[in-house]
């Protein structure tokens, strides 16, 4: 495992390196405040800092946390007003709230704005239009009328309810019967925000947001399901979040919620074979290429294990280097090693 060393981690903190979020935490001794190492204030001379690898032991040792980088929130927390307007949306597939009704909350809309671009894609009022259209595609489906749709969607144009759902589906309503889509949402965890995608058979996608070539990830799902990726609720959701923050809490070793898994024949027995590690344990990627039957399949393991969807539950973070190195994790080394500690596994 790559040794964190002083010079390392304040070369970090100068470089505002994101890849670093999670491992460590830097204190001033001038200022008597610790920060994260993507922390946006000015740099104190190295002399003057010291290192923490637990914010409690910084605050243990008297520092407080920094106001500007806030190290003990978690990485890229949704706000608690983002949560609100969210949870709005889900009870009301009509509602469109609109940048008058934030200035009304004491909310400002170009934060909002930013926000959803940043964590999203989009703006706001993008992420309702999708919102909408995917409850409607769902009702559509489930074969209420189109017109008694439209209206429950807030539109008082049939023509203008047809032409936004094939912007945003791909298809026209009356031809949802040979469209799929597959649900999107942002979902939090203590090692920082992850997408989830479901279709009516399970979980197909679990990333971290800031995972190498998310949107590749994405657009290589939605190719495979032949679907259009939309925001919206799904049935699998509610588990999985309610077995992921069971999981960080070390309140379990196995995951129960459905999956729907996509690949050849090769990745799925790579991926299955993943799954068959037991918790705090790990194997080398030459230990899983003769699991396989095929010693020489090294480099196709590492392949596949990079290109797996479904992060956590399907665990390529327990697959090591022969050496013991933590390496290839797209989610970041630091949140492969953070994982490994959550499930006390032995690193040699």
């Amino acid at each position: 495992m790559m040794k964190l060393t002083e010079d390392r981690m304040y070369q970090a903190s100068l470089d505002k390196d994101s890849s670093f979020e999670g491992s460590y935490w830097m204190a001033v001794k001038t200022t008597g405040i610790f920060c994260r190492p993507t922390c946006t204030a000015r740099k104190p001379k190295k002399e003057n800092v010291e290192f923490f690898f637990d914010p409690e032991k910084a605050i243990e040792k008297g520092y407080r946390p920094c106001k500007i980088c806030k190290p003990l929130d978690k990485l890229n927390e949704t706000p608690a007003y983002i949560h609100e307007l969210l949870e709005e949306l889900q009870k009301d597939a009509s509602l469109k709230i609109k940048d008058s009704d934030l200035v009304e909350r004491n909310i400002e809309p170009v934060t909002v704005r930013r926000w959803f671009l940043k964590n999203h894609g989009m703006t706001f009022q993008a992420f309702q239009r999708q919102f909408r259209m995917n409850k409607a595609f769902k009702k559509i489906k489930n074969g209420e009328r189109i017109i008694e749709v439209a209206l429950e969607s807030g539109y008082e144009s049939l023509s203008g309810f047809n032409e936004r759902f094939k912007d945003i589906i791909g298809t026209t309503p009356k031809n949802t019967g040979h469209q799929k889509i597959i649900d999107l949402k942002r979902i939090e965890t203590p090692l920082g925000p992850m997408f989830a995608c479901a279709c009516e058979e399970g979980i197909c996608l679990l990333e971290f947001t800031d995972r190498k070539n998310i949107d590749q990830q994405l657009t290589r799902l939605s190719k495979t399901m032949n679907a259009e990726i939309v925001q919206g609720g799904n049935k699998h959701f509610k588990q999985l979040e309610e077995e992921l923050n069971e999981y960080f809490e070390r309140k379990r070793t196995k995951f129960e919620v459905p999956l729907y898994i996509t690949g050849t024949d090769f990745q799925k027995k790579v991926w299955k074979l993943l799954t068959e590690i037991p918790t705090g344990e790990t194997r080398s990627y030459k230990q899983q290429s003769e699991f396989l039957g095929n010693p020489k399949a090294v480099r196709a393991v590492g392949t596949a294990n990079g290109i797996n969807k479904i992060a956590i539950i399907i665990p390529c973070h327990r697959v090591i280097g022969s050496d013991g190195e933590l390496v290839g994790y797209a989610g970041g080394i630091w949140r492969k090693q953070k994982l490994l500690e959550l499930e006390g596994a032995i690193l040699f």
